[in-house]
């Protein structure tokens, strides 16, 4: 599989280094790239030159390491606007990660306009860092958290969906794809619905951006928020975008130094976009970073990688089910390369602690997302979550050994 004239999948598993090494003395299966993915050489070496070259605080020194560093920052900023289609380079604001800028909006802008009997929108399939901050804001304020049902094949309920959104609406909060059923969701159609309703409507795009091509503008979301570290990128790295015009009403989340103007024992006055809402030392290296991550994907280009996930996870389907023991949750067609599974008799965490054994990574257990395995009547799911390192190799080792695993019990 071509990805580009000359760059084939081989040559991008050879891009990232802990792919070579073996674990348990059988080759690194790595399916848990929903939880954090590996780093491509290019990645590495950037935050490492950083620290190696012109390592300094940014925004305020006047030696030459802090205007380099500074400049390699403030680059980074502008590729994500890139990256995602936003209007102004002001409307992206670095945090330490998508459950930070959830929490971010939530005490921020929720604290300033959420009021007793208000009503805040959310999704069945949430994770748990799109779900507690609204249970609590609505508890501080008085508010009603609503929720959106899904069906048996991980889709939601789209016909229920005008008629929780209503004129008390507030906020709708919505994942754009589940990180356990890998469902897309129609976030643009939400969207649309609920801003007709007069609701601000956030995008939890954790799981998305890596895999999809996402263009806030397009959506028109109020905010988009996500990690680096799901997408190539380095750990302790977020992204919050926002509209400029409603940024400009949230009040600091964080108090500190870099997002003022001036200081008095009487008054202060912060700094305008995007510094007023990122007080501190940021993840100085670990944002240089995202802007290789980025360069990475962007050098492969989406298409490629819709794609190839497209034709692996249809591989992975349909040789798990041949499966009988095995379920898969979230049968609808609109996903991406995230599988969760189960098996008739087995623990989803002695599954994956015999996959470990075999040198498979998946991850095992709720996956964040309490309330759905709930509703799917379950404890525990085993996730394999595919990324463009992956091949049909992995799925091979997979599923043998899922197969010995059904036949030991």
């Amino acid at each position: 599989m071509n990805f580009q004239k000359k760059k084939t999948i081989n040559s991008i598993r050879k891009d990232f280094p802990i792919l070579l090494q073996k674990k348990n003395g059988k080759p690194l299966v790595y399916l848990d790239s929903g939880a954090i993915s590996q780093k491509p050489k290019l990645v590495i070496d950037t935050m490492s030159n950083f620290y190696l070259d012109y390592c300094s605080n940014v925004h305020r020194g006047i030696h030459e390491l802090s205007s380099i560093a500074t400049k390699h920052y403030e680059n980074t900023r502008k590729s994500v606007q890139t990256f995602i289609g936003a209007k102004f380079k002001q409307e992206i604001i670095f945090t330490s990660g998508t459950t930070a800028s959830l929490n971010l909006i939530a005490y921020s802008y929720g604290k300033t306009h959420v009021n007793n009997g208000d009503e805040i929108l959310i999704t069945e399939m949430e994770h748990h860092s799109n779900i507690i901050p609204w249970q609590n804001l609505c508890k501080e304020k008085k508010a009603i958290l609503k929720v959106i049902p899904i069906n048996n094949d991980g889709s939601i309920m789209f016909d229920e969906v005008c008629n929780l959104i209503t004129n008390k609406t507030k906020i709708v909060s919505i994942t754009h794809v589940s990180n356990v059923l890998g469902t897309i969701n129609p976030v643009k159609c939400l969207i649309k619905i609920a801003h007709q309703k007069g609701a601000i409507v956030i995008v939890d795009g954790a799981q998305a951006v890596h895999h999809i091509n996402v263009n806030v503008m397009d959506l028109n979301c109020d905010f988009y928020v996500f990690s680096s570290h799901k997408m190539y990128g380095p750990t302790g790295v977020g992204i919050l975008y926002g509209k400029k015009r409603l940024l400009k009403k949230i009040p600091p989340f964080l108090m500190g130094g870099d997002m003022v103007k001036k200081v008095t024992f009487r008054k202060t006055t912060y700094s305008d976009l995007p510094t007023k809402l990122e007080a501190g030392t940021p993840n100085i290296a670990g944002i240089i970073g995202l802007k290789a991550a980025i360069k990475y994907i962007q050098s492969i280009g989406f298409n490629n990688i819709i794609n190839y996930e497209k034709n692996l996870l249809s591989y992975a389907i349909n040789k798990l089910n041949n499966i009988s023991k095995i379920t898969i949750l979230g049968t609808f067609s609109n996903k991406v390369p995230v599988i969760s599974l189960v098996m008739n008799g087995v623990h989803a965490h002695d599954i994956a602690s015999i996959l470990d054994g075999n040198g498979i990574a998946t991850r095992a257990g709720h996956l964040c997302a309490q309330p759905l395995m709930e509703r799917f009547n379950i404890s525990a799911a085993v996730r394999v979550s595919i990324a463009i390192y992956n091949n049909k190799s992995d799925i091979n080792m997979l599923v043998k050994t899922l197969i010995n695993i059904s036949e030991m019990f």
